[in-house]
């Protein structure tokens, strides 16, 4: 998924950081805001759900 964004986004965006975690945990954060979390969901996000909301943070 970070290779997708990072070439969908090209030099709209500065970095991406990818922070393992324990416990099946997954959250995306830009500038510090939770745009996905599957604890709060409880499933793994399609890439497009995540580049929407990405996009959309972005814009």
């Amino acid at each position: 998924m970070a290779a997708e964004l990072l070439s969908e986004l090209g030099q709209r965006a500065e970095s991406l950081r990818l922070v393992p975690s324990g416990a099946g945990r997954f959250e995306v954060t830009v500038n510090g805001e939770v745009l996905y979390s599957k604890a709060a969901t409880g499933r793994f996000p399609e890439l497009s759900e995540v580049q929407q909301k990405v996009r959309e943070m972005l814009t």
